[in-house]
């Protein structure tokens, strides 16, 4: 059976790194999504991925408590380049050629974001890893991910979650809450959804580039969404 995509842009929030222990970078949670994305390499899919940083810094939040906006927000950037690099040595481990590229330039650790060279780097099958955001303060990995998924021609934008999809309302809270098995981005943007920022819905509802918002952690769920299995949240124009 032939995966139902074949450029992916994969999501993967600074928390879901920091597994368990809420902070920081568990490693086996590295080595679980290493693993994951491996599988899908190997069915010919190319992937590039944007990660968070907010197992280790958020910016808001520190904006919040006095600090300068965009000083905050640069600080986050560096933890995503943290994750970024903790990532690539977990897939070349397991022998996945992988390439990070940064939006501020840090040439001792990555290339420089240039996207002729990371679409390049997809077609001979190897990871593409964005770190440092667009480079900008002010926006959120969430809007990172939409403009590089757009960048690179992503068929689909995958956003791995602790949750198994978008609900009307917060799992957590309401036991009663449902989860859609698909939603229109309107629909996401009208009842004030928080599972993206509406800026990057609004880039994705731009492009037509769907997304799919699932369970990251569940083991083979990253080769579910690739193959088209019925997962998580589909969120499309219709």
């Amino acid at each position: 059976m032939e995966p139902r995509y074949r450029r992916i842009l994969l999501k993967l929030s600074g928390e879901v790194l920091a597994g368990q222990k809420g902070y920081g970078i568990d490693p086996q949670v590295v080595e679980n999504l290493a693993r994951q994305i491996q599988e899908v390499t190997q069915l010919g899919v190319q992937v590039g991925v944007v990660v968070g940083g907010g197992n280790i810094w958020r910016g808001q939040v520190g904006s919040q408590q006095g600090m300068d906006r965009a000083t905050a927000d640069y600080m986050g950037m560096l933890a995503t380049v943290i994750n970024a690099l903790a990532l690539q040595d977990a897939l070349e481990k397991l022998g996945v050629e992988t390439r990070v590229q940064t939006a501020v330039e840090m040439r001792q650790v990555a290339e420089p974001f240039i996207r002729r060279r990371a679409i390049r780097h997809l077609e001979k099958g190897r990871v593409v890893i964005f770190g440092a955001g667009i480079g900008s303060p002010y926006f959120t990995t969430d809007t990172t991910a939409a403009l590089r998924a757009a960048e690179i021609e992503a068929e689909i934008m995958f956003k791995g979650t602790s949750a198994d999809g978008v609900y009307d309302d917060d799992p957590r809270q309401n036991p009663e809450a449902r989860r859609f098995s698909h939603i229109t981005y309107l629909d996401v943007l009208q009842q004030g959804l928080k599972v993206l920022d509406s800026t990057a819905v609004s880039l994705c509802m731009e492009n037509k580039i769907p997304i799919l918002v699932f369970q990251l952690l569940e083991p083979g769920n990253i080769r579910r969404a690739v193959m088209g299995e019925p997962i998580g949240t589909l969120i499309t124009v219709d």
